[in-house]
């Protein structure tokens, strides 16, 4: 049997797609987990499964730029993009904010954050596919595997 847990927000039990996308909404990672672990947990795993080949050389392994929402304001995911060397355009959480610490504020740029609608748009099409919401694959891997195939009808769909 898969890993399902249960989403204490939603009363649900279930699983968490996490995902990477272009800006305009295409996929580049996906990593499914149980509902009940949170985003920020997911985030090295997503990123370590996006990979751009080129034609020569060693493939793309880390994007310019990201772009998250307030779930993803977390020392050591701000420490991990710096090592990286990716910037980092994540909204600052406000229970994160209730005692103000020394240094320097966080960048953020609300321009560049009105582009993090992509990932919305990507959940949104993914949902159209009746058999990857609700979950009805018992076993992780398949679940996955339909979530892949539905990103590539997505793409396909996208491209033309």
């Amino acid at each position: 049997m898969g890993l399902i847990g249960l989403d204490r927000n939603k009363k649900v039990k279930g699983v968490k797609i996490s995902t990477l996308t272009y800006a305009n909404g295409r996929p580049m990672s996906m990593v499914v987990s149980p509902a009940n672990v949170h985003d920020s947990r997911l985030y090295p795993s997503t990123m370590d499964g996006f990979r751009i080949k080129i034609s020569q050389g060693r493939p793309i392994t880390r994007p310019t730029i990201i772009v998250a929402d307030a779930a993803y304001d977390s020392n050591e995911i701000r420490i991990y993009n710096r090592k990286r060397g990716i910037k980092s355009n994540i909204a600052i959480n406000k229970r994160n904010k209730k005692k103000q610490k020394p240094g320097r504020p966080k960048k953020f740029d609300q321009e560049v954050y009105k582009r993090r609608s992509a990932v919305e748009r990507f959940f949104s099409w993914i949902e159209g596919f009746r058999k990857i919401f609700p979950r009805y694959e018992v076993l992780e891997e398949s679940y996955l595997g339909l979530a892949r195939l539905s990103s590539v009808l997505i793409i396909w769909r996208v491209l033309g």
